[in-house]
Formats: C-alpha cells, sequence, structure tokens
C-alpha cells in the first residue's frame, strides 16, 4: 500500500517466528476506515492453532533471548526506537486511516511508541536490585531480575500503537518473548507496526510474535494456553475480570479503564480547568481511560465553567481526521458510538440539561462522527456516573463542597485516574490522599500521563492492579529472585 509500512499483501499479517504468513484457516477481516467506511485492507482472522502456533515460537526463542544480557537487549531496543522514527511519518498516516484519531494526536502517538523502547533500554540498563544482610554469618544474600518467559499481550483499539508497546517494550527488555493480540478493529496499525519493528536486525525470530483475530479467540488462547506464563491486557473492566479468572496463577497485569472524576474547586483558576477538562474530553474523540468524565464542580463557579466547557465543545472542529486543520475526527466504532446514544439519553430522561452536542454528526461519510457533548447538572443515579462513556461528553455534577465531591467521586466501583483544581494546595494534597484512584493529577488534565510514570487502578475498585510506566511495568513484567549462597567459614575483614 501506499503508506509503506503495511506488508504487500496485508492478508499475510500474522508474524509468527520472524515471518509474516495468512491465518492457517484463511479467514480475513475487512479494516474498514472509520471516517470513510472504506476498506483499508483485508486483515488475516487468526485461529487458535495461530496462537498456539506462536506461543510455541516464543517458548523456542525464549531461552536464547533471555540469555542476552540487559545491555544487549537494551540496544535491540534503541534499534526498534529508531526504525520506528524511521517510519513515522507512514506509521502515523496508517493510524489516522485505522483508527479515526486526527494525524496531529496520530504522530504524537507514534512519537511516544518510539520512547516506549527508549524508556525500556534505560530502565534496564540502570536496574538495581538489593543485596540483603543474613542472619547466618557465612550467608549472602542477594536478588536479581529475570523474565517470566512468554508474555501474552492483548491491546485496545484507542491507542493501538502506544498501549501495546507499554508491555512488549519492557516485555522485551527484561527478557520475555512476546505474543500480540491487537483489537480487531484496529490490526492495520498493529501490522504496519510490526512490519517496521521486524526490521530491527537484533531481534531474533520468534522474540516478538502478532496474531490478529477475535479477542475470544486468539486473546483466551494467550490467557488459557500452559505456554504462555504472563498476561498483560488493557480493555473492559468485565474482560480484564475474565482474564484474571482464566489466567489461573500467571502474573497479569490489568488496565481496566475508569470513569475520570474533575474536581473543581471555588478556588481553582477556572480558565485553566476549562482548557484541560476540554482536552480530557475531546482529546482522541474522548476515547481515552483518564478521560475527564464527571466534571464535579462547586456550586460558587459552576455556571462559570459550564459556560467555558460549552463555549470549547462547540469551537472543536470535526473533519477528516488526515487535516491538519480537524480537532476530532470519527469514533472508532459503531458500540462506542452506541454507548454514546444510550448515556445522553438516559441523563437526559433523568433531569439532566443537554446544553450542546449530545448526537450523531450527520453531515460525513459514516455517523460514527459524535458532536461534542455537554450535559449540566448531572446526578449519580444516571449511568453516565457509573459506566465509561468513552466519547467526547462533559458530565457536570453540582456540588457543595470538596466533602460532597469526594463522596460522588469515590462512590463508583472505578477508580483509575482523577484531577483536582484548586489553588489551596493543603487542601490540594489532602484530596489527592482521599481520592481513590491510582493516579491523580492536580491542576491538570485527568488525562496527563508521562509514560515513565507509574499508571493503574486503585485497589478494590474495578479498574485493574499492577503498573504500566517506567520502573513499574519492568517490574511487573519480570519476577524477583533470591539467592542465598553459604560462603562457609567468612572471616571479618578485620580479623
Amino acid at each position: 500500500m501506499a503508506n509503506g509500512v503495511l506488508p504487500t499483501e496485508a492478508a499475510t499479517g500474522l508474524f509468527v517466528d520472524g515471518t509474516f504468513r495468512p491465518s492457517s484457516g484463511g479467514e480475513t477481516r475487512a479494516a474498514v476506515e472509520p471516517a470513510t467506511g472504506e476498506t483499508l485492507a483485508q486483515i488475516p482472522r487468526g485461529n487458535r492453532a495461530d496462537a498456539q502456533r506462536a506461543i510455541e515460537a516464543a517458548n523456542d526463542a525464549s531461552g536464547e533471548w533471555a540469555a542476552r544480557t540487559a545491555f544487549e537487549r537494551a540496544a535491540v531496543c534503541r534499534e526498534i526506537a529508531d526504525e520506528i522514527r524511521d517510519a513515522a511519518d507512514a506509521l502515523a498516516e496508517l493510524l489516522t486511516r485505522d483508527q479515526g484519531k486526527p494525524i496531529g494526536e496520530a504522530e504524537v502517538e507514534i512519537e511516544l511508541t518510539a520512547r516506549e523502547f527508549e524508556h525500556a533500554a534505560e530502565g534496564v540498563r540502570h536496574d538495581r536490585t538489593d543485596v540483603l544482610p543474613s542472619e547466618d554469618p557465612d550467608k549472602r544474600v542477594r536478588t536479581i531480575r529475570q523474565p517470566h518467559g512468554v508474555l501474552g499481550a492483548i491491546t485496545p483499539w484507542n491507542f493501538p500503537a502506544n498501549i501495546p508497546m507499554e508491555y512488549v517494550a519492557p516485555g522485551l527488555a527484561v527478557g520475555n518473548t512476546v505474543v500480540w493480540a491487537p483489537a480487531p478493529t484496529t490490526s492495520a496499525i498493529a501490522i504496519g507496526l510490526m512490519s517496521v519493528i521486524s526490521r530491527a536486525e537484533g531481534l531474533p525470530d520468534g522474540a516478538l510474535n502478532l496474531v490478529t483475530g477475535d479477542g475470544p479467540v486468539v486473546g483466551n488462547e494467550l490467557v488459557v494456553n500452559d505456554g504462555t506464563d504472563a498476561v498483560g491486557f488493557t480493555g473492559s473492566p468485565e474482560t480484564g475480570e475474565a482474564i484474571a479468572s482464566e489466567a489461573g496463577t500467571k502474573p497479569t497485569l490489568l488496565e481496566l479503564g475508569g470513569n475520570g472524576p474533575v474536581i473543581v474547586l471555588a478556588d481553582a483558576d477556572i480558565e485553566a480547568a476549562v482548557d484541560c477538562i476540554a482536552a480530557g474530553s475531546f482529546g482522541n474523540a474522548g476515547q481515552i481511560c483518564s478521560a475527564s468524565e464527571r466534571v464535579l464542580v462547586h456550586d460558587a463557579v459552576y455556571e462559570t465553567v459550564r459556560d467555558g466547557v460549552i463555549e470549547r465543545a462547540e469551537t472543536v472542529e470535526l473533519g477528516d481526521p488526515l487535516d491538519p486543520e480537524t480537532d476530532m475526527g470519527p469514533l472508532n466504532n459503531d458500540d462506542v458510538a452506541a454507548k454514546m446514544d444510550r448515556h445522553v439519553a438516559d441523563a437526559v430522561e433523568r433531569g439532566a440539561t443537554l446544553h450542546t452536542g449530545g448526537e450523531r454528526a450527520r453531515e460525513f461519510p459514516t455517523d460514527r462522527y459524535y458532536e461534542p457533548t455537554v450535559l449540566g447538572e448531572v446526578t449519580p443515579e444516571m449511568i453516565v456516573d457509573r459506566e465509561e462513556s468513552f466519547g467526547p461528553i462533559v458530565p457536570l455534577y453540582r456540588v457543595a463542597d470538596h466533602e460532597e465531591a469526594l463522596d460522588i467521586a469515590n462512590g463508583i466501583d472505578l477508580g483509575l485516574a482523577s484531577s483536582v483544581f484548586t489553588s489551596n494546595i493543603t487542601l490540594a494534597n489532602e484530596m489527592a490522599e482521599r481520592i481513590e484512584t491510582g493516579v491523580v493529577n492536580v491542576n491538570a488534565a485527568s488525562s496527563h500521563w508521562e509514560i515513565h510514570t507509574p499508571f493503574g487502578g486503585f485497589s478494590g475498585k474495578h479498574s485493574g492492579h499492577g503498573r504500566v510506566g517506567g520502573h513499574a511495568a519492568i517490574e511487573e513484567l519480570s519476577q524477583l529472585k533470591t539467592i542465598s549462597v553459604d560462603h562457609g567459614n567468612v572471616r571479618s575483614p578485620r580479623e
């Protein structure tokens, strides 16, 4: 294809043991551009036999890859980062066409994808473990970090280049081999990215494998197959909980989304808060697990915040995502658009005010474009409070004080990311410690994240467990081994 990163025939897009190949069953599915409805490519629909073959290849390569030094694996990760940057323009175009996000956002995502490998390389090169004191004077105790073995990575469609590499890059860097099952609706960019990664000469055959297909088939095979030793997954709480149950005793790293509370107190910088709310709600068409999906505003500034958010929503430019002037493209798939319809209708029926948006934008080639939406006077009884909309929506709640805001923020079973806007640093710290989310941003968007920082859900909620990001991912995707050596009669240096 003209983008230059898909294989000549995308239908050969399974990558197993160093070779692109078709599905063993010969089945394909069309990759459809969300913005146009046109077919981008035919993608192989892998089956369990394909996943099993990839797992075998990963096991065959495991010993060789794990035996390389951290410095050798880091060098390969840097080589992969260079290959991604060399193909950045083509990858960004393919990402936009496959997922639907504006080209500017796609370019940022591809750069972050390259940086994932650079961070992983630095992380393993500078990793440290402990030498521990022993009660026995003749023993010396130390710890080392080793790979799990074969990692199954099951990844989503909202950031289909960067999120997979949150598992793949550190997973490879610490010595795992990987089998990657991408989301079906964004498998074209997965194949394109795999074709670029495979150019890295230092990566042995079988170290990284790609199997496209249906999640309940290829994804499930990665979870239940005895040939995988650990599983990483980003996606819905329902699927994540099923994976946790079926994985048994395998280590699992699960990032399961949230319904991010954003709290705006009376003394906040309102303009900054409104800008961050809009960024967190309309960036990537709201398809962000840490989006501004519940905005809890102090009564004293509610109208000001409401008016500012409406103004931002009404200036968002929908259009062709390949046009640099476009602010927001289509939603990726029909299911998320239908969820937006359902959430808006339920909120209005239960008494919310629809200030702007609230329906599909009809002037485009597909009905996946959704108008930026602002709902006022939202209450916890509405579905939008309990479920992640995953679309371009700002639900505004009116609260009397910070205690009521905390009650609503913590009143659901999701707890991934949140933010608090206030000029009172004492109150900001108190709120940050009391909000039940794994990430809290003070005076910044709930969606703000830097890839070297830990990211994950709060215990007791359904937003997953473990942490992606930086050294946390290296720890999650490896295992700590304790080694005790008896040296016999060890003398003191002073003896």
